[in-house]
């Protein structure tokens, strides 16, 4: 119904073919995020909305000298609206610095899936992500009310020791998806018949009245592609709407 948006960030709304359900990608025109900028997103799905959101490429967090980016994301779904909230990979250079916010307010009737996943450093070019820090942070809130709180924090102390095994091994790429709805029981069951086809470590567990997975791959492109085929399946699972692979991500 309403639509606002201000440089750097657009929003575009493509023809997908869906009568059904739409699908808004939203752009960075700054080519990437640099250290002490600030981007916010709101959306907020009313009535018997059906909406998917992502982003029209990955995004690129450079390195910074001392002030972290911002990043806030605001999702409220009313009523018995759908939202499927799946941004593209965020790579984080080496060096860089971001704290990445994630609120979300959800109602009884309504269904949301919700993915956020980081890439550290340049894989294609053979980098680590030695220093830097990440902070990436969720609030999921039913009617107003907390239902899971969750914080990652990745500093400089804690980034050489990542590719022990107890940490991340291998993986340079981590993901976590959330599912509010009906069946999350059944959901939780497939992500683990599933996970044994899925080039990546992966875990699902009930919380709060939420589903929590819990991804890590070697490469964006494994985890992407991971990722791509469980979307498949879920479409399968909960028919017409938005949670399915993204157009955009067909690009």
């Amino acid at each position: 119904m309403d639509v606002f948006q201000k440089s750097p960030m657009r929003v575009v709304f493509p023809n997908t073919g869906d009568d059904r359900s739409r699908e808004a990608v939203l752009l960075n025109t700054s080519g990437g995020i640099a250290g002490a900028d600030r981007l916010q997103s709101e959306v907020t799905a009313l009535g018997t909305a059906s909406l998917a959101v992502t982003t029209q490429a990955a995004e690129k967090i450079h390195r910074a000298i001392d002030a972290p980016a911002e990043i806030k994301t605001t999702l409220k779904l009313c009523d018995s609206a759908k939202l499927a909230w799946l941004p593209q990979e965020t790579i984080v250079f080496n060096e860089a610095r971001v704290r990445r916010r994630t609120e979300i307010d959800i109602s009884p009737g309504s269904e949301l899936l919700a993915l956020e996943w980081f890439v550290l450093g340049r894989t294609a070019r053979g980098e680590s992500m030695l220093a830097g820090s990440i902070t990436d942070t969720w609030l999921v809130r039913k009617n107003g009310r907390l239902i899971w709180g969750d914080t990652l924090r990745l500093t400089d102390v804690v980034l050489p020791h990542l590719p022990h095994k107890a940490l991340l091994s291998d993986s340079k790429a981590i993901a976590t998806l959330l599912c509010f709805g009906e069946a999350l029981e059944a959901r939780q069951q497939l992500i683990r018949d599933l996970s044994g086809s899925l080039d990546c470590q992966c875990g699902a567990t009930l919380v709060g009245g939420l589903l929590v997975a819990r991804f890590a791959a070697r490469s964006s492109f494994e985890l992407k592609t991971a990722l791509r085929h469980l979307l498949e399946e879920f479409r399968k699972q909960m028919g017409p709407g938005p949670f399915r692979v993204p157009k955009m991500w067909l690009c």
